[in-house]
Parts: C-alpha cells; sequence; structure tokens
C-alpha cells in the first residue's frame, strides 16, 4: 500500500516562494512517476507538473513553467515542488500522485488518470 503524504502549504503574499514536499512510504519510490497537481474551489484538477522515476525528466504545464520547479530524491522518498513568484490565482489545494513506472524510460505522466496514489492535499493561499 503507497502513502502519499504532502506537507509545506500554507499562507504566502503574492510574490513569494514556498516549497511543497511529500513523502512517499509503502513501496520502492524510485518505481514511481510522480506528478503535481492543484483544485481551487469549483474548478477541475489542474496538472502543474511531472517528473519521472529516475529524475531525469520534467514536464510543466504553461501556467507554471519558470516559475515551479519540481524535483525528487529518491534516497529521501521525497518529491519536492518549488513554487515561486506566486500569484493569487495559485491559490488551491496542492497534490502529488504516484505511478508505478518500470520502464525506466524516463516516462513522465500528465493527466489524473494515469496516477494510481494521491496524498491528502495541502492547502496553498496567496495574498494580494
Amino acid at each position: 500500500h503507497v502513502q502519499l503524504v504532502e506537507s509545506g502549504g500554507g499562507l504566502v503574499q503574492a510574490g513569494g516562494s514556498l516549497r511543497l514536499s511529500c513523502a512517499v512510504s509503502g513501496r520502492t519510490f524510485s518505481n514511481y512517476a510522480m506528478g503535481w497537481f492543484r483544485q481551487a474551489p469549483w474548478t477541475e484538477r489542474e496538472f502543474l507538473t511531472a517528473i519521472s522515476s529516475n529524475a531525469r525528466n520534467t514536464y510543466y504545464t504553461d501556467s507554471v513553467k519558470g516559475r515551479f520547479t519540481s524535483s525528487r530524491d529518491n534516497a529521501k522518498n521525497t518529491v519536492y515542488l518549488q513554487m515561486s513568484s506566486l500569484k493569487p490565482e495559485d491559490t488551491a489545494v496542492y497534490y502529488c500522485a504516484g505511478r508505478l513506472d518500470l520502464t525506466y524510460s524516463g516516462n513522465y505522466y500528465y493527466q489524473a488518470t494515469d496516477y494510481e496514489y494521491w496524498g491528502q492535499g495541502t492547502q496553498v493561499t496567496v495574498s494580494s
């Protein structure tokens, strides 16, 4: 059973930065491709970024490209989302997600339906 636990959310002023963490337990973390999503009230869950199991490849949606950076530390079973230049429209619940990927091909996944495991979410609020 895989468990994902996000942390690091909070209240920040516009222009500020936050780093989210997602700790993964229960399986070999390096076998999992990871992603970050967010969901604001009354909206659909939005893909933000994905990182391959071997950390060689990342992919970002345009709205966060250049502001958010995804990384992972396979020794710590943790994936990170560094967010900078935050805007009020970044306010949402942020989720990490994991998918078993044994291809070792550096694949990443950007659809919510591609992921098997999800964290409980962490709230990020950006004030103007």
